[in-house]
């Protein structure tokens, strides 16, 4: 029987009345007739039989009222979108694919946010090991975060938002006894972060339009190793401007601008579209998308003050 039968029936049901009910199916009389004849047909019950001026129903469709009345509004909340999701009966597992210095600036936050409101969801982190395949595609990544590239044609994407490098070494580097310029930057004694081993990228590009050059020392495949090597040598490394500041000065290093003219990175999230509209997928990237654009919990931390009556800013930290 299909779902157009199914709310002539209850319309019949409810209204007691042909003409009645053809008006709330905006049909004719005829027509509302017509279906009445056909269900009946089908249940093998009358439903509505004559009393006087007016119709009365069986007790069949006195049976029937209810069940086809909890039928239809079952049917109207599978159709609906995002009918009926909350966030705090969510059960699901999330896998996102990041670098590892995105992970450690915003995996605590992120994960305190969703607890907050979805106590049964958890979320797995995985390297970059599966970039430029066929992992969103696949559904064994359900978001990946970064910078992004070589994706398949049908995957969406949301641009988060643009992060310039900075230079980041020692506190104690004989680069701070004076003014970091191009020249000495470029002299200074390189570490490479790649997963791949490449030892090359932007800089040496824009290093060489000025003559310049630098020694890449070592090449490590992560940011985490790159920043406690730095920690440990007189190599210097990049990092994001502005991420993980305490983590920073607790390791005894310190940040500087890099002295040239370098495109900040474009930080987005790219997802397959058979997740585009499902209610948890989309809660859970929302929640993503706060944590990078305030990895700390700062926004939220002033709204929560500004709620109990303190507006007093925190205190920051620079490198």
């Amino acid at each position: 029987m299909d779902l157009n039968l199914l709310r002539a029936l209850d319309a019949l049901l409810q209204e007691n009345s042909v003409t009645r009910a053809a008006e709330r199916l905006g049909t004719s009389p005829a027509a509302a007739s017509r279906t009445l004849a056909r269900l009946r047909r089908a249940v093998g019950d009358p439903l509505l039989v004559r009393a006087g001026q007016e119709m009365v129903p069986t007790p069949r469709a006195l049976e029937l009222r209810e069940e086809v009345g909890a039928l239809l509004r079952s049917c109207d909340n599978v159709l609906r979108p995002g009918a009926g999701f909350d966030a705090v009966h969510l059960q699901r597992t999330f896998t996102v694919q990041a670098t590892d210095l995105l992970l450690v600036g915003l995996a605590g936050t992120l994960t305190e946010r969703i607890h907050t409101e979805a106590p049964h969801v958890d979320v797995v982190f995985l390297p970059e090991a599966l970039e430029g395949g066929p992992a969103l595609r696949q559904g064994w990544v359900d978001v990946e975060l970064g910078v992004l590239g070589h994706l398949d044609p049908e995957i969406r994407t949301q641009p988060l938002t643009q992060v310039p490098l900075v230079g980041i070494a020692r506190s104690g580097h004989p680069l701070f006894d004076g003014r970091i310029d191009a020249r000495r930057f470029a002299a200074a004694d390189h570490i490479g972060i790649s997963r791949l081993g490449k030892r090359l990228g932007p800089i040496d590009s824009v290093l060489a339009g000025l003559g310049l050059r630098r020694r890449i020392a070592v090449v490590v495949p992560s940011h985490t190793s790159a920043m406690m090597l730095a920690r440990d040598t007189d190599l210097i490394t990049l990092t994001l401007a502005d991420w993980l500041p305490d983590t920073i000065s607790a390791l005894g290093l310190r940040t500087f601008p890099i002295p040239l003219d370098l495109t900040p990175l474009d930080l987005g999230m790219a997802w397959h579209p058979r997740n585009s509209t499902d209610p948890g997928h989309c809660w859970f990237r929302d929640r993503l998308a706060a944590a990078v654009l305030d990895p700390s919990g700062t926004a939220a931390a002033r709204r929560s003050r500004s709620r109990t009556g303190d507006d007093r800013s925190p205190g920051s930290t620079t490198g």
